[in-house]
C-alpha cells in the first residue's frame, strides 16, 4: 500500500481550480457569494496547515476589518455543510478546516498537532466499496494517522540525549507518545 504526502504544488493546483470553481458552485446552491466568503475559503485553502477558525479570522481581517471572529465560524460551518470544506476534529482539541474535499487522509504529529494530508487509494478503494458496516451506513471516511512529524521527531531525540534515555522530563512517562500499532 502506498502512502503518499500530498506536496505542496499539487494542493497549490488544486487549490486555484477550486476557487476558480466556488462562485459558480455556490451560485448553483443558492447561497449568496459575498467578498467576506469569498475572502474565508481563499484563506483556507491558501492554507496546508488545517488551520482553526481564529487563525483563518486573523488572515482575512487583513482585507475585511469589521469580520467578526463569529461571521468566521458561521462561514467556515456553513462551507462545510455544504460540501465546500470540511472539519478535521482531534480528539480533545478545537476544530482544524480543510479545504481539500477530495478523499484523502491525514497524518497528525501527536506533539506539536501539525496535520498534513496524505493520500491512500488504496485505502479509499477499500472503503468506497463499503456501503455498511455492521448496521452503521457508511457515508465517508477518513483516517487519522497519529506520528511524530521531523521535528518532535528531532527534539524527542535531542531530549533523550540530554536526559538520559528513559523518563521524559516533562511527564515522567516512559515515553510521552504511545505506540497503538499492533504486534
Amino acid at each position: 500500500m502506498e502512502l503518499q504526502l500530498v506536496n505542496e504544488g499539487r494542493r497549490a493546483g488544486y487549490a486555484a481550480r477550486r476557487l476558480a470553481e466556488f462562485a459558480e458552485r455556490c451560485r448553483r446552491g443558492g447561497l449568496a457569494v459575498t467578498p467576506q466568503r469569498l475572502a474565508i475559503i481563499r484563506a483556507l485553502l491558501a492554507s496546508a496547515e488545517h488551520p482553526r477558525a481564529d487563525a483563518i479570522y486573523e488572515t482575512v481581517r487583513r482585507e475585511h476589518p469589521h469580520i467578526s471572529l463569529a461571521t468566521v465560524h458561521r462561514t467556515l460551518e456553513t462551507l462545510c455543510e455544504i460540501g465546500e470544506a470540511r472539519k478535521v476534529t482531534m480528539l480533545h482539541d478545537s476544530a482544524r478546516y480543510d479545504g481539500n474535499v477530495v478523499p484523502h487522509h491525514h497524518v497528525i504529529c501527536v506533539r506539536c498537532r501539525r496535520i498534513r494530508d496524505v493520500e491512500i487509494p488504496e485505502l479509499n478503494d477499500l472503503l468506497s466499496a463499503r456501503r455498511e458496516i455492521g448496521d452503521f451506513k457508511v457515508l465517508g471516511s477518513s483516517l487519522e494517522i497519529h506520528a511524530l512529524c521531523p521535528d518532535c521527531a528531532g527534539k524527542g531525540r535531542a531530549r533523550r540525549a540530554k536526559h538520559g534515555r528513559g523518563s521524559s522530563p516533562r511527564t515522567g512517562c516512559k515515553d510521552s507518545v504511545q505506540d497503538t500499532r499492533g504486534g
